[in-house]
């Protein structure tokens, strides 16, 4: 029997100021960025430090791949079902001790198990946007969570320099445990003064879907991230894809089928959704262009004439300003999602990167050049990244935000995968020989930055493609103020969390697969739900009020209902009345046929729908869905009469006249 939803209101309880709620997420996204970064600097000594091969070494940024690839998702879930902050503090710990076993350990086969386990910090970011959304008044929502999304980025800038200085004056080991312990300190912030989210979902875990969707996505981006070193066309890659596409096969149905899915594929599907997740691998791609290459640009030696033989620790300093640059324009995205939409700001985003990786192709003489190109792409990038989570929220249910952003997370890693994949390819393939050694061309930079610029229009025009509506919250007035900037963090706001069960007339069985869509008085929309396999809906109110409840289902007509809720809510059921009937009358001539047999079949197998018609010649059948159908009248005396038909609505009726002359289709609708 599945848990019942928690209903009711989160109690108002004195907390944390919101900015440093704010603060403390946001530094989530620079510590997960740190985790990426800090052994990258350090790739090219790894080999004499575990005395293993280059090929090897790789493992260390392979391994937090896959098992980021793995933990996103199934954290994200968790972390709807059993509490945000809870799966938060999960991911921290287990980054925290990835890093110190890796430092403690001191052997690359410890470094492998810390690398593995700190890959849970990719739960981290989609966490911790949804808290922003449960806890935040709406109005600080969208500057939030563009904050969080920029602070990735100073992170990523502060990484490299950081990890060479690091390593320079503490050793190896330093670059772990000096991230482990940001992380530790990151963890009991969270702990102390973060509030756990009231919105949560109860019931199953999707473990089959979770293995699935794991494997699938392991054997993704195992076959992108080592392609290159293996081989494109090696049976091992080829074999890698096609596991990939065998176990999505098997993933997909069981999605579909289950009433608690891992991830909501019918959600998933909804344009905005899709278009948004589409784009966010686009992003993904063109936004590690710039994190990629700038850094390898700037180290090139000069004996190739446009190498500039800068140091690492060097070459990661000119990559702050495109950090600052990131934090810098959060509250520009902010501003530009709550007056013209995150659509806006995402079709901004793309446009600016696109932009900036046109003037890189160009600015590639000087030093400045390149960090002004960088610091374009970055001011890009951190308005897209702004967007992307405000998109995916404002279109799923309250109750699976962080699922989502986690999907969202995960294609966005695909994204940067494959960007990865494809720059080595190119900085491999397109080189120069001096003095007998290969160094890369500098067309093979063009190239990426061709490559990224056109990733990113083609985002834009994604984007563009995405319904402009308006954020469902931001209608609602802000029921938690306080003063501004200090005011405490409520634990659950003032909202509402209402479950119930959609049944059919007569007591029935409860129905799977509805949706319950809620609307203000004023038309304006609240939140939504689609009803899992026990027909239980779970939607979030902002607060009391007077609310228009309006449920859907395939086999029945859809029902509204008008509720006032004073402050706190019991479970609320909803019935469905009437059927969803295909309806007719069999007549020969003006005359009814009685026990007339009515046959209704979509296509080869499938069984078909079946009645007899009755005194005065009417039939009723269950509703299909709507296609081409082939509708077959057997007459008492055995004669029989087919025609086909075309159902593209919800509701009809269909009179069939057995004695229309040959060549019409006897049919009145």
């Amino acid at each position: 029997m599945q848990d019942e939803p928690v209903s009711g209101q989160g109690p108002r309880q004195p907390g944390a100021p919101y900015w440093l709620i704010t603060a403390i997420l946001g530094c989530g996204g620079i510590v997960v960025s740190l985790e990426k970064t800090a052994v990258v600097p350090l790739l090219p000594e790894y080999p004499r430090i575990f005395g293993v091969s280059s090929d090897d070494v790789s493992w260390l940024v392979t391994v937090t791949l896959l098992s980021a690839a793995v933990a996103t998702p199934v954290v994200s879930r968790l972390a709807d079902m059993f509490g945000k902050k809870r799966m938060l503090l999960v991911a921290l710990i287990m980054m925290v001790a990835g890093g110190f076993t890796a430092a403690v350990g001191g052997t690359f086969t410890a470094a492998l198990v810390g690398r593995t386990l700190q890959g849970f910090a990719g739960a981290v970011i989609p966490i911790g946007i949804s808290i922003l959304r449960d806890t935040l008044p709406q109005r600080r929502v969208a500057g939030a969570v563009s904050l969080m999304s920029a602070s990735f980025g100073i992170g990523s800038a502060l990484g490299l320099p950081m990890a060479g200085f690091t390593y320079e004056n503490l050793g190896w080991q330093a670059t772990f445990w000096v991230v482990a312990l940001i992380a530790l300190i990151l963890t009991a912030a969270v702990y102390f003064y973060v509030p756990e989210s009231t919105v949560r979902t109860h019931g199953r875990f999707d473990y089959f879907g979770a293995v699935l969707l794991s494997g699938a996505m392991t054997a993704l981006l195992l076959a992108i991230s080592k392609g290159g070193v293996w081989g494109w066309t090696s049976d091992i890659v080829l074999g890698l894809f096609a596991a990939c596409a065998v176990l999505l096969a098997a993933w997909f149905p069981h999605e579909l089928r289950s009433g608690q899915p891992l991830i909501d594929l019918r959600t998933s599907a909804r344009r905005p959704v899709l278009l948004v997740n589409i784009a966010s691998v686009l992003v993904g791609f063109s936004m590690y262009a710039n994190m990629l290459v700038t850094t390898q640009q700037l180290q090139l030696s000069r004996v190739t004439g446009f190498g500039f033989g800068l140091s690492v620790l060097v070459a990661g300093l000119a990559m702050i300003p495109a950090g600052l640059a990131m934090v810098a324009i959060s509250p520009v995205s902010a501003r530009l999602t709550n007056s013209f939409g995150a659509k806006v700001t995402m079709v901004a985003g793309c446009t600016v990167m696109a932009a900036g990786y046109l003037l890189r192709v160009v600015l590639v003489e000087t030093i400045l050049g390149i960090i002004v190109g960088a610091v374009i792409i970055s001011i890009g990038t951190a308005m897209a990244m702004a967007a992307m989570p405000t998109i995916v929220m404002s279109n799923s249910p309250r109750t699976d935000t962080a699922a989502a952003n986690g999907l969202n997370t995960l294609l966005r890693s695909v994204g940067t995968s494959t960007c990865s994949a494809a720059v080595a390819v190119i900085l491999a393939s397109v080189t120069v020989e001096i003095g007998g050694r290969v160094f890369p061309d500098l067309e093979a930079f063009r190239l990426i930055f061709i490559l990224a610029g056109l990733t990113a229009a083609a985002g834009a025009a994604v984007s563009v493609l995405i319904p402009k509506s308006r954020h469902r919250e931001a209608t609602h007035p802000d029921l938690y103020s306080a003063a501004p900037g200090t005011g405490p963090a409520p634990a659950g706001k003032h909202e509402i969390l209402l479950s119930g069960v959609l049944r059919p007339a007569g007591g029935r069985a409860p129905l799977d697969q509805g949706t319950v869509t809620v609307t203000d008085s004023g038309g304006s929309p609240v939140d939504w739900d689609r009803s899992d396999e026990h027909g239980t809906y779970v939607v979030v109110l902002p607060g009391p009020g007077r609310y228009i409840f309006i449920a859907a289902h395939a086999r029945w007509r859809p029902v509204a209902e008008v509720l006032e809720f004073p402050g706190t809510a019991a479970p609320h059921d909803i019935q469905f009345h009437q059927r969803l009937l295909l309806e007719g009358r069999i007549r020969h001539g003006s005359r009814p046929v009685r026990n007339a047999l009515v046959l209704l079949v979509k296509g080869a197998g499938d069984p078909p729908a079946a009645a007899r018609s009755g005194r005065d010649g009417t039939f009723e059948l269950p509703l299909p869905g709507p296609g081409r159908y082939v509708l077959t009248v057997v007459e008492p005396s055995g004669q029989t009469h087919t025609r086909r038909v075309e159902l593209p609505c919800a509701d009809r009726v269909i009179d069939v006249e057995l004695g229309s002359p040959p060549g019409r289709t006897g049919l009145q609708v």
